[in-house]
């Protein structure tokens, strides 16, 4: 099980490997729907399997892949939950380019780096229909369990984009026609303004830090979500709830005006 606990633990491996390790029935059930290749799927010996997870076996099982029982205490030893998920599974990595989304909007994290902010931005961007997440250097690996598991699934529903340097990838979206947005506390827009236009990239930085004045000077536009509270700020996961989902109750609208 060694390679299962290098896999959860070192991003170098799972870079290295080109694959990740997923837990759980909801994760592994949204994997199988999306159809990706795993490599095998691992169960607890020791567990009770809900209705659910039987069915996530016997899909495998299905599909001819590889099945391993564990006896009672090594999933635990290998994952980093305190309470484990019977079932993880070895997932491919499902790498995308930028050439590769469908055109849309955008969301890009540019130093993000708590795993639970990564995954729960993936899940909103998911959910409000968004063509996919771009991260640049600095931010949390995609495929950290904890991103993984804070996705819910999304993960393997979104187009995942990892680029390099932040500017440099700012400047691309720009000649690939995008408006570039950057996201800030003051000096811009109601987000709600926003031109649809033009697909749209949203940057979002760093959690304590937000985005570097260079960063966004190298941007198109700039945007804010009003506060009218005491907060000083909201949480970056929840900054791009608030965009994404207004983005697309902004496009339903417009597509009910059209009809």
């Amino acid at each position: 099980m060694t390679r299962l606990r290098r896999l959860v633990t070192r991003r170098s491996v799972r870079d290295e490997e080109g694959c990740f390790v997923a837990e759980g029935t909801r994760v592994l059930a949204a994997a199988l729907d999306a159809d990706l290749p795993l490599e095998a799927l691992y169960l607890d010996l020791g567990a009770s399997l809900n209705e659910a997870a039987e069915e996530v076996v016997e899909r495998a099982r299905a599909r001819g892949i590889r099945i391993f029982g564990l006896v009672p205490g090594v999933i635990d030893r290998v994952t980093d939950t305190v309470t484990p998920q019977p079932l993880l599974g070895v997932v491919p990595i499902m790498e995308r380019r930028l050439a590769d989304l469908a055109v849309g909007h955008l969301l890009v994290l540019v130093d993000v780096r708590d795993p639970g902010n990564i995954g729960t931005i993936i899940r909103s961007a998911d959910a409000a229909g968004l063509a996919g997440v771009v991260t640049t250097h600095g931010c949390g690996d995609l495929f950290n369990p904890k991103v993984v598991r804070a996705s819910a699934g999304s993960l393997f529903h979104l187009p995942l984009v990892r680029e390099g340097d932040a500017g440099d990838l700012v400047r691309s979206l720009g000649r690939s026609g995008y408006l570039t947005v950057a996201t800030t506390l003051d000096g811009a827009v109601d987000h709600a303004e926003l031109p649809l236009e033009r697909p749209l990239a949203i940057l979002l930085g760093n959690e304590a830090n937000g985005l570097t004045e260079e960063i966004i000077a190298s941007c198109a536009a700039r945007v804010t979500i009003p506060i009218a509270g005491g907060a000083e700020s909201l949480n970056v996961a929840m900054a791009a709830t608030v965009i994404a989902f207004d983005l697309a109750r902004r496009r339903r609208q417009a597509s009910h005006e059209v009809a």
